[in-house]
């Protein structure tokens, strides 16, 4: 996977944000960073192929059965971003506070293009998740909720 739009968003010399490069490790990483940005958001990680596949949540991840949350895809960070925690200049993209809210390991139970189900083993959310592809209000987002075991 590349890390092309990760990198044109950035100056790396004014952000403490880690360049990266697409490595695999086959940990199944996975990580929620709470983001003071504009607006609060938590953007969740997956590792997969060698970066970390990312969504912002508008709302808090859901702990419980039944309760879902918009999931909005963007760009691919590299790996080492699963430990970044710090303050993105003003003026740069993501200006904000970013801290580690969860972290963990998860175990893919399907991973496909408009659907994605794993079991995360993190210190806040545990059990199976699903991420599934949907439209809202027009516009391209994922789902996010926790299943029934």
């Amino acid at each position: 996977m590349s890390l092309e739009k990760y990198r044109k968003k950035r100056n790396f010399t004014r952000t403490p944000e880690p360049e990266g490069e697409a490595t695999e490790t086959n940990r199944c990483i996975y990580v929620i960073q709470e983001h003071h940005a504009s607006h609060l958001h938590w953007d969740l990680r997956l590792e997969a192929n060698g970066v970390l596949k990312s969504w912002a949540l508008p709302k808090d991840p859901p702990r419980e059965v039944g309760v879902r949350r918009l999931a909005v895809p963007f760009e691919d960070h590299p790996i080492e971003y699963a430990d970044f925690e710090g303050k993105i200049a003003e003026g740069q993209y993501g200006t904000g506070q970013v801290t580690i809210w969860d972290r963990g390991t998860y175990e893919p139970v399907f991973f496909g293009d408009d659907k994605i189900v794993v079991n995360i083993d993190g210190n806040k959310l545990k059990g199976k998740y699903c991420l599934i592809k949907s439209k809202f209000q027009g516009r391209d987002g994922w789902l996010l909720f926790k299943m029934k075991q």
